[in-house]
């Protein structure tokens, strides 16, 4: 096992190609396929499963990563510290794992501001539920991460830099329009409604089913239909009509102001949730890190 093997299963995983890997090291395709048989070869186990149409990394491959990125980060470390600008100090790509609404409504601001200033650096991001960013934070799959909820993992320094509030949203009809001229601020009518949630692990559902509980509502006592992980289809299944949701209202407020629903407050939710920026702070940051997430705080106030 050396570093140039590692280095090519790395930017296998990062690129999620071989021939794209190959490009970016300037190696050849057949190269780049060697170093990974190699490694495969001495450490008795298969890194990636292979179809037609993407490459996917299977359980000893994350195993790897999680070694093999921490390696490089250091390297980086060490090539900074010295001032030595060759290839992998100069183009680390950060790796950002973010749960739906910040990856959809924050970050790209964040991320423009990022290439405006360092156009040469390159990112990775990964959209996924608030546990699994957790779960990348603490496995080493993710330089920084972004995440509604707080969950209580080893190691994880979690830093709020917004406020989100929830909403209950409707079909823009009659019925719902005459619970908002009566002022909506008792929303125990939920109860008599079909519901449609986000799924399990993600950050939305977990503070839904906290302020659901300060209004008085346990989440157990409402008809749950159906849980779904796009929040695109749930806002197009209520606005027809299937039933009624809890989404972050930087989710749905063109749809709101465009009259296609209407959005009820969540009683004594007060300032709203926190998205948080969460880091392993037992992993060395390289420079890079350090700058996107000055940024953050520049953008944030924070």
């Amino acid at each position: 096992m050396n570093l140039k093997q590692l280095e090519a299963f790395v930017k296998v995983v990062e690129t999620g190609s071989f021939s794209k890997a190959a490009k970016e090291l300037y190696l050849t395709q057949p190269t780049v396929s060697a170093h990974i048989s190699a490694l495969e070869k001495e450490l008795k186990v298969r890194l990636f499963i292979r179809n037609t149409k993407e490459v996917t990394m299977s359980d000893a491959g994350q195993d790897l990563y999680k070694y093999a990125k921490q390696m490089f980060e250091l390297e980086c470390q060490i090539a900074e510290h010295f001032n030595i600008r060759g290839r992998n100090s100069s183009n680390h790509s950060i790796t950002i794992a973010a749960s739906t609404i910040p990856a959809q409504y924050l970050l790209p601001d964040v991320l423009m501001m990022f290439k405006k200033l360092y156009p040469k650096e390159q990112f990775k991001l990964i959209e996924t539920d608030s546990s699994q960013v957790v779960s990348h934070i603490v496995d080493g799959m993710a330089d920084v991460g972004f995440t509604g909820t707080v969950l209580e993992k080893k190691y994880c320094r979690y830093i709020p830099f917004y406020k989100d509030k929830l909403s209950i949203i409707t079909p823009n009809t009659e019925k719902y329009r005459a619970l908002q001229e009566d002022g909506g601020d008792e929303i125990f009518w939920l109860k008599g409604e079909h519901v449609i949630l986000r799924e399990e692990g993600s950050g939305t559902r977990k503070e839904a089913q906290k302020q659901l509980k300060k209004a008085g509502i346990d989440m157990g006592e409402l008809d749950i239909i159906a849980s779904i992980d796009n929040q695109e289809t749930i806002k197009r299944s209520v606005r027809q009509g299937m039933g009624v949701s809890i989404l972050s209202r930087l989710a749905t407020e063109e749809e709101v102001q465009e009259g296609h629903m209407l959005a009820f407050p969540i009683p004594k939710s007060d300032a709203g949730r926190d998205i948080n920026l969460v880091y392993n702070k037992n992993t060395p940051m390289t420079a890079n890190v350090e700058r996107f997430i000055k940024i953050i705080k520049d953008i944030y106030n924070i």
